[in-house]
Order: structure tokens, then sequence, then C-alpha cells
């Protein structure tokens, strides 16, 4: 959606096409010649202002990085999720009779299925939720939904019940412009995009980035994964002193 100024590449190509060209003789193709009175229009890319991310302490930085972490090994599976849902959907479209069509999604699911249980196995439960959230950013649907519309809801409603077992919620949306969690992942994905960390795909969900921006004003809240931590370390304390 938003591509990087490249003012600074071009200034530093021309300098480099300058070194290997200097030895050739220069004809009237190479320049431009204004007179008096002319209009040089040069049209540049969309550029994407973000605003300085505020942190309170050191430690709400590491917590931030930790998070960034978790978001860059979970977008890829949003990707492609997005992108096998679209060949599905549009191989779906051609196929009429019902039961070929059932029978079709039985045979994609068991290949997705043997393709990456083992790496969504290795997911953690951050993570996941994660995933969960991008696969709704990435195809404009919640993940109930998407296994409502291609199998059943009473599939649905039992794959979210499992998903329950877990602390996971496969309905959970994703909503950058109110939800603090949300708004950390869709800063780290801009900010990723902007730095090539990640190949961008354009999000089939809506985000205005701008409403998003000036609610949070760049301000990083991780006191929820404070609180997760110190809960955890509680935990482990009282079993050591067992």
């Amino acid at each position: 959606m938003f591509k990087r100024v490249l003012y600074i590449y071009v200034v530093l190509i021309s300098v480099v096409s300058y070194a290997q060209v200097k030895d050739t003789i220069p004809t009237k193709d190479d320049y431009i010649f204004l007179k008096a009175g002319d209009t040089l229009n040069i049209q540049l890319d969309e550029v994407m202002l973000l605003p300085r991310t505020t942190f309170k302490t050191k430690e709400d930085a590491v917590y931030y990085y930790w998070m960034k972490k978790k978001v860059l090994k979970a977008y890829p599976y949003a990707m492609l999720a997005s992108r096998r849902l679209d060949t599905l959907n549009s191989r779906l479209d051609k196929i009429k009779n019902k039961r070929r069509k059932r029978k079709y999604i039985k045979i994609v699911q068991r290949y997705l299925e043997g393709e990456f249980t083992d790496q969504l196995k290795k997911l953690t439960r951050t993570e996941g939720r994660i995933l969960i959230k991008l696969i709704h950013r990435q195809t404009g649907k919640t993940a109930f939904q998407q296994i409502k519309t291609l199998r059943s809801g009473w599939r649905a409603f039992w794959y979210n019940a499992t998903a329950n077992l877990f602390k996971l919620s496969l309905k959970t949306p994703y909503k950058p412009e109110a939800v603090n969690e949300d708004f950390l992942i869709e800063d780290i994905l801009q900010r990723a995009f902007i730095n090539d960390r990640i190949v961008e795909q354009a999000p089939k969900l809506k985000i205005n980035l701008q409403k998003m921006y000036s609610f949070h004003k760049g301000y990083i809240n991780v006191e929820e994964y404070k609180a997760m931590f110190s809960k955890l370390r509680r935990k482990q304390s009282r079993k050591k002193s067992k």
C-alpha cells in the first residue's frame, strides 16, 4: 500500500550511472532543456510518515521487540492463508456441483494439514493469537467466518471450542484503531514494510492508519505483556518452592 521514498535511491543511482558512463560522449537525449516559463513535473511515490515510538522505560522497549519477533514470525502464515484462500475460492467458482465442491474442499484441507500442521504446532500461544488476528487482516474474514463459509457452522463451532481450551478464539477480530495489541501488531508491520524487513501483501481488511496513529500517538503500551510474564514467573516460583 505504502512505498518508501525513493529520492535518496534515485540520487545514488544517478551518481553510479554517471561513474559508469563518464567516458562516453553525451548526446542531446541525455539532458532536459528548460526555457524560462517551462514547468517540470516529477511524480514521486506516496510517502507514509510514522510517528516516533515512545517508551516509558527501556524495559518496555524490550517487550516491544519481543512482540516484534512474534509478529514477523506469524505474518508469512497469514499471507499464505490469504493466497491459498484466493486460489481455493477462484477454483470453487468454476465448480457448479455442490457435492464436487465439498469433495474438493476436503482434498485441499488434507493437503494443507499435511503441509503446515507441523509448522503451526511450533507457534506459541501468543503467536497463534497474532496469526488469528492477521488472518482477519489479510483475508477480510475472521478464522471462524472462513471455516463456517468453507465447511459448516457446526465445524466452526467445534474448532473454536478447541481453540478456547488454549485461551484462543477464532472469532477474534482485528481492530488496530481501537485495540492496543492490534495497534502494536500493525505498527510493527508498517515499520517492517518501510524498512524492507518483509514483503507487503495488501490486506483485504480496510485499515485506517491515520485514525490509528492519531489515537495512539506512537505511544507503546506493553503493560499486558509485563503482567503476563509476571504471572508466569509467580507460577514458576511456586512450582520450584514445592
